[in-house]
């Protein structure tokens, strides 16, 4: 598995949003800049990012982009699946061979489903919302919850 550039740009610029959830459309410029993420590759992102149903877009003057849902209800793993597609193929490349022995494809087929799996757990039980939780327990910012 590798993250590309599209998939870190794309979930730190959700990341930023989630920053700013509540305070109305954020221009790309705007998140370019704190991100460190050249804008025209950025704004491609978006419209992957629109398409996918994690964000919204505005157009005009007092436009910008918005968390299409609460930071709380977009997990990592929707964020890097709508970037980057699957995570681990079902099925790895294999140039058109064919095992000779299918009980050692079976083995390692399972050490790629359980991998697969587990790395989808992780990634299904963090959301953005959690990612601003810890920038503000990092800068010492906590709010407690009732």
């Amino acid at each position: 598995m590798r993250i590309s550039s599209k998939g870190d740009y794309g979930l730190r610029a959700l990341f930023d949003l989630a920053q700013r959830f509540g305070e109305g459309p954020i221009q790309s410029e705007e998140i370019a800049r704190r991100q460190g993420i050249p804008v025209n590759y950025l704004n491609q992102l978006l419209i992957t990012m629109r398409r996918g149903g994690l964000i919204e877009s505005l157009r005009g003057p007092q436009g910008g982009h918005l968390l299409a849902r609460h930071p709380e209800a977009i997990t990592l793993l929707e964020i890097l699946t709508v970037l980057e597609g699957p995570l681990l193929p079902d099925e790895p490349a294999r140039d058109g061979l064919g095992p000779t022995v299918p009980e050692d494809l079976a083995l390692v087929g399972e050490v790629w489903t359980t991998l697969r799996g587990r790395l989808e757990q992780i990634l299904a039980a963090r959301t953005l919302d959690e990612l601003c939780q810890s920038k503000r327990e990092r800068a010492g910012n906590l709010m407690y919850y009732i």
